[in-house]
């Protein structure tokens, strides 16, 4: 056997240091990850247990103002210093719906919108098919969805037909082992590039620690919360030797919520036609259902921009729309004041673009992440519905039934986000239980981000419904990137 001289030995040890990108290190402060290298990058989002002092309201464990700034400011730091401004290769966000916090169980949102900004940073190719043009984004998908035979309690089992392993994310105890088989895939595809998990510091200590034993590459992982400004990377050179590497962000975010600048642009007023649509109890045979909610106002807006061609869609919204969701408490102060705010699960599975690799499902988050600015802003706790699939065929009766059957919602006022081709199916259901015949439900407009539907209930039962109120943001002249803070 040849043997290494002391300086062959030393010259070998340097270039695998190189080809790793400062593997090994755990100084805080690297150079952007090597690109030829599966760089595994864990980004540590707030809950109730692991936070910093005034990142997450503790009524409803939603991030706070600050623990939004954060946020944005951390994904500035990811896609500059961390990934040296190149594209991400996969994003992974926790299951809201498998952790629940407070008395009140609400899902843990912030692991998904610690991350929103960042995937907006980047941008996906997409097209309608086999032989149509290819569009370029500025989005890039989340995934967030269930492992099959893992679905939390009281979440409905998604549909075989809509089945989309790629779209996984995160539970957070892994009882079923499924984020170190995700993370297990992913090195044994041994597919170069930048893979990036949000999570809570409980399900990424345990990722972290189990995928280095499962692997055997002997890291010292640390076993300490180590506050939220530090990223965490398993990085593996071609050779197949792995590394670890800290980055440490020094972030000091505003306690402030964040501002715009420049302010999206303004319509002059709402530019979709105007409806409004009644019924009454013993007008032109209306019958007041029985079991119908009372005094409830529900609001309803659609995803904020994600398609800008009309094939364009990744699940996600695009650099656009976060114009728009980052502004819609500006935007709705003074027209709408909800008790709750309420969206779809974005671990739903959509149908949308194709990817280059032929992919065409994804977890739908952009619902959810538009209206979840608002609740930050305005303190108001956040819930999913989770109990039906809006893919369903009977999905507009079961959300009429949901939203004004049964006295949940009596004397309660709701910022819902929803699909906009549902909604006005959900509301032809609800006019139905009234025996309403009269004017049909108008469409709402694919290219229509604006609106708002609100939908009353009075005190006796009858029933209003009107597109009167918009959002105000005009959707041609909003920047085709996302806001950089």
């Amino acid at each position: 056997m040849k043997r290494i001289s002391a300086k062959g030995s030393l010259f070998l040890m340097l270039a695998m240091i190189m080809l790793i990108g400062c593997g090994g290190s755990d100084s805080g402060s690297n150079a952007p990850l090597n690109a030829d290298n599966i760089n595994l990058i864990f980004v540590v989002s707030p809950d109730l247990a692991y936070h910093a002092q005034g990142d997450v309201d503790p009524n409803t464990a939603n991030l706070t103002n600050q623990g939004l700034q954060r946020s944005l400011l951390m994904a500035q730091y990811l896609k500059t210093h961390v990934l040296g401004t190149q594209n991400v290769t996969g994003i992974y966000s926790l299951e809201p719906m498998t952790h629940l916090q407070t008395a009140n169980n609400y899902p843990d949102m912030a692991a998904l919108v610690y991350i929103q900004q960042f995937a907006l940073l980047n941008r996906m190719t997409l097209s309608g098919g086999p032989g149509t043009p290819s569009y370029t984004g500025n989005s890039y998908p989340i995934n967030v969805s269930y492992t099959p035979g893992f679905i939390p309690p009281q979440v409905a089992t998604p549909s075989p037909s809509l089945a989309c392993p790629g779209c996984q994310g995160l539970a957070f105890d892994d009882a079923g082992g499924n984020n170190v088989a995700l993370v297990n895939g992913i090195i044994t595809a041994n597919v170069p590039g930048f893979y990036v998990f949000s999570a809570p510091w409980e399900t990424i200590s345990a990722l972290m620690a189990n995928s280095n034993a499962q692997q055997g590459y002997n890291l010292n992982i640390p076993s300490i919360f180590r506050g939220p400004n530090t990223v965490y990377v398993i990085t593996i050179a071609p050779s197949g030797v792995a590394g670890f590497v800290t980055y440490d962000s020094h972030l000091n975010p505003p306690s402030t919520y964040p501002v715009l600048f420049p302010p999206p642009p303004l319509l002059a007023s709402c530019a979709a036609t105007p409806f409004r649509i009644t019924a009454t109890g013993g007008v032109d045979g209306v019958i007041i259902p029985a079991g119908i909610n009372t005094n409830q106002t529900l609001y309803m807006v659609r995803h904020a921009e994600a398609h800008p061609t009309n094939y364009y869609g990744d699940g996600n919204y695009v650099g656009a729309g976060q114009w728009r969701a980052l502004a819609l408490p500006a935007a709705l102060a003074g027209k709408i004041s909800p008790d709750q705010v309420y969206s779809i699960d974005p671990a739903q599975v959509s149908q949308g673009s194709f990817s280059a690799s032929g992919n065409y499902y994804w977890s739908n988050v952009a619902p959810s992440l538009t209206v979840q600015p608002y609740a930050i802003a305005n303190n108001l706790p956040y819930r999913l519905v989770t109990e039906f699939l809006i893919t369903d065929a009977n999905s507009p009766q079961l959300a009429a039934e949901f939203f004004f059957q049964g006295g949940k919602f009596t004397n309660q006022t709701v910022l819902l986000g929803w699909q906009f081709t549902q909604a006005p199916q959900t509301i032809t259901a609800l006019l139905a239980s009234y025996n309403y015949t009269g004017a049909p439900v108008p469409a709402w407009s694919p290219t229509d981000y604006d609106s708002i539907w609100t939908v009353k209930i009075d005190a006796a039962g009858n029933l209003t419904v009107d597109n009167e109120l918009c959002e105000g943001i005009d959707s041609a002249l909003l920047p085709a990137t996302a806001p950089v803070f």
